[in-house]
């Protein structure tokens, strides 16, 4: 159980000091917002762009992990949709839920998690999950909100072509494509480049913490709880099952992916939702639901990874 601890607590101590802080006052939730685009454009595009751009190719595709992925994904977005509809619930709170169930933080806590288990892989598996998440995952759930308010009748086809071409202008995909492009052409990098993309890339961790953490203190607590307990039920419990059923089904089709990678996909499925959810489900106004899902996600994620990690590991 130490083991576990050493992995567990120094993100989940990482958290607790963005959280003071801005309790505090030493920052303001506005400067969180700031550390973040600083992750989000700068920190996290170099690491993308580092461990892509420093393997082959075909170290950095893994079409069973990608496959599965998507699959745990889209089936917890379907199973998600299924249960609120079931349960009577209103159709932009349902859009709003279904994104919290499935859309995990792969990037402010899937990474350094990753960065403590595995080391080697963590650059790799980010750009695996982001790629995934970016083009399949996180689009349908969008175009699901439309939906909601009514938007995506007519359109739907260039709704969707909207939503790819805006995710081809974020400086992560850029730095993964670029990456990746390197990668392909068998060029060596610079050790002046390299170094420079390490040291950009060595800053994601921690801060991308603290910043997760410093925006927990600010977020609103007036929103349906109970509707908040079922989504973060879903995102911590269905979608990491429906990845060990995706890892599973996997095999059975042939599809190579050893132990640690496997590991790494339960994981990262079993993250809580990703940052930015309580400032999309603004649109809606849900945001005090999702705000109350996301602390209770993330909170309840500690006993939830440190079971995974004891069974996984």
């Amino acid at each position: 159980m130490s083991q576990i601890l050493t992995i567990t607590f120094p993100i989940y101590a990482a958290l607790a000091i963005g959280f003071l802080v801005v309790r505090q006052g030493w920052f303001s939730t506005a400067d969180m917002r700031v550390l973040g685009r600083y992750v989000m454009d700068i920190a996290l595009p170099a690491l993308l762009f580092n461990a892509v751009a420093s393997r082959n190719v075909a170290e950095v595709f893994h079409p069973g992990y990608m496959l599965a992925f998507a699959a745990a994904g889209l089936g917890t977005v379907a199973l998600s949709y299924l249960w609120f509809t079931l349960s009577g619930t209103e159709t932009t709170r349902r859009a709003v839920a279904v994104m919290g169930s499935s859309c995990p933080n792969s990037g402010f806590v899937g990474y350094p998690v990753m960065l403590l288990t595995f080391p080697d892989l963590a650059g790799v598996i980010l750009a695996l999950n982001m790629l995934v998440e970016n083009v399949l995952i996180i689009p349908a759930c969008l175009i699901l909100m439309d939906m909601a308010r009514g938007r995506a009748q007519g359109g739907i086809g260039q709704r969707i072509a909207g939503i790819l071409w805006g995710v081809l202008k974020r400086p992560m995909v850029i730095g993964l494509l670029l990456g990746l492009a390197v990668s392909l052409s068998g060029l060596s990098m610079p050790q002046t480049v390299t170094r420079l993309m390490q040291m950009l890339a060595a800053s994601a961790s921690a801060l991308a913490l603290v910043v997760i953490g410093g925006s927990l203190a600010g977020l609103s607590w007036r929103g349906s709880r109970w509707h908040a307990v079922q989504i973060s039920a879903l995102k911590l419990l269905l979608h990491p099952a429906l990845a060990l059923l995706a890892v599973m089904l996997v095999a059975a089709i042939g599809l190579p992916m050893d132990a640690d990678m496997r590991t790494a996909l339960i994981l990262s499925a079993a993250m809580p939702m990703f940052g930015i959810y309580a400032v999309l489900a603004q649109e809606l106004g849900h945001e005090g639901m999702a705000s109350i899902a996301l602390l209770t996600a993330t909170t309840l994620a500690f006993f939830t990874l440190s079971g995974l990690l004891y069974w996984l590991t």
